[in-house]
């Protein structure tokens, strides 16, 4: 009986196999305490298991050159997906590197400089997210780039959601790589304007920037709600499309 049982279930769908894997910073990342980040809130509203190998304090250049995206890309099986999510702890100075600055510009411009002893080429960030993606399709791997969250937009008593940067850098990553794009930053200012100053604040009990388990469940529906409202290939595996918000017209 065991072996008719594991030939019937090689000829199971493929779809049975399939993996969500996240890449990103602390504001994805799982924590401790009473800091949580939002990847790991998303599970129990898909189909299929959620794997976050998102790690506090990186960058898309830190990720890379640690061999990150190079770990899931080893791990992928044809018809995973993939969520890249960064931003946060890629700004700064090369002046002073603290090895997660990434080289200014959009394109193939790259800077050179000596981090921890050992000389770099520096990218720009969308040529990072670029790179990850081209290595995660080579995998058949369906791949979706995702804007950064926003720090707490109630921050000085009024609601002000200035999107960084790099929001606008991932979205023209997702273009030139030709993946699927979702702002979640916008998903995620929009939602935390409705509730308003007093719930947000209780969201941010550390800093303006990590959130607390309740606030990450926030951002987790946001990130799950601009994957309803943009229609990309994650809503497939999703269990239910019940999420607060509007759908936002960007």
């Amino acid at each position: 009986m065991k072996s008719i049982a594991l030939s019937s279930l090689s000829l199971l769908p493929c779809a049975l196999a399939q993996t969500l894997y996240l890449a990103g910073d602390s504001t994805m990342a799982t924590g401790s305490g009473n800091i949580d980040g939002w990847g790991d809130y998303i599970a129990s509203s898909l189909s299929i298991p959620v794997a976050n190998h998102a790690i506090g304090g990186r960058s898309a250049r830190s990720f890379t050159r640690e061999g990150r995206f190079q770990e899931i890309a080893d791990l992928l099986q044809a018809g995973d997906f993939v969520v890249i999510e960064f931003g946060h702890n890629d700004g700064g100075s090369l002046s002073t590197d603290n090895g997660r600055t990434d080289c200014p510009g959009t394109g193939d411009e790259t800077c050179e400089t000596v981090y921890d002893g050992v000389a770099e080429t520096v990218l720009t960030f969308p040529k990072y997210l670029e790179n990850a993606a081209a290595l995660f399709l080579e995998k058949g791997a369906h791949v979706l780039i995702s804007s950064q969250t926003p720090n707490n937009p109630w921050e000085t008593g009024e609601f002000v959601y200035s999107p960084s940067r790099f929001v606008e850098y991932a979205r023209l990553a997702a273009e030139v790589a030709g993946v699927e794009y979702v702002d979640h930053g916008a998903y995620t200012a929009s939602i935390l304007e409705s509730l308003g100053l007093e719930a947000v604040t209780a969201f941010f009990p550390n800093d303006h920037t990590h959130t607390s388990p309740e606030g990450a469940q926030v951002v987790a529906d946001a990130f799950l709600k601009s994957i309803v409202c943009g229609g990309v290939g994650l809503a497939d595996v999703l269990s239910t499309t019940d999420f607060d918000g509007e759908s936002l017209q960007l």
